[in-house]
């Protein structure tokens, strides 16, 4: 077997212009994809693909320095079904990504950008909606959380009113789902953490 390196956990296109095929990111594209979405540090990436070996796990992230990270902590706790790729998420799901690649796509504490006068950076909004409906498997599901009020408000109120997702009741208590590396600095401030969980659904044209 080869020695799984950093250099093999990052994912690197062949091509940034074209669409990649599940094969490519990798090797049995009929294994579980799940996509972190602005991974940050890796906390959350790391500990879901160290607990579901079954599952492949991508990570989307423009940070180079949280990159190196990651892939030096893949390699520490020998995961290899964790992936990482330095790049700009909502052109990574628009139009990078094959098309249904994903089992479940996962947005945790993404930029609230607090400003009313920047609140249009906010992630969650139509274009970057139609991105996740684009590379979520029929069925599958997006998750969401925040630990801003107005953000949670405003993100879930976008989603809800888009006929391209249902709403579905969070997870199970018992179902394993870590805390990422911003939920925890914001626990320990004691800041209300809100989620929301949603269905992909066909359109009807």
């Amino acid at each position: 077997m080869t020695p799984l390196t950093p250099a093999a956990v990052e994912f690197i296109p062949a091509d940034y212009f074209a669409g990649v095929t599940p094969g490519s990111i990798f090797p049995d594209s009929s294994r579980p994809l799940e996509l972190d979405v602005g991974c940050g540090d890796g906390t959350f990436l790391l500990q879901m693909a160290g607990h579901y070996p079954e599952r492949d796990f991508l990570g989307i992230e423009r940070l180079s320095g949280r990159i190196r990270k990651i892939c030096r902590r893949a390699v520490r706790e020998g995961l290899t079904n964790v992936r990482v790729i330095h790049l700009e998420s909502a052109y990574t799901l628009s139009w990078l990504l094959p098309a249904g690649c994903a089992s479940r796509v996962h947005l945790l504490f993404p930029d609230p950008w607090p400003k009313k006068r920047h609140a249009f950076h906010r992630f969650v909004h139509p274009d970057n909606l139609a991105g996740i409906h684009r590379v979520l498997a029929p069925g599958a599901s997006f998750l969401f959380k925040t630990d801003h009020a107005d953000y949670f408000e405003e993100a879930t109120a976008v989603v809800d009113q888009s006929p391209l997702f249902t709403r579905l009741p969070w997870l199970d208590a018992t179902e394993f789902y870590p805390t990422t590396d911003f939920e925890q600095q914001w626990l320990d401030q004691g800041k209300l953490i809100q989620s929301a969980r949603w269905q992909r659904q066909e359109l009807v044209l």
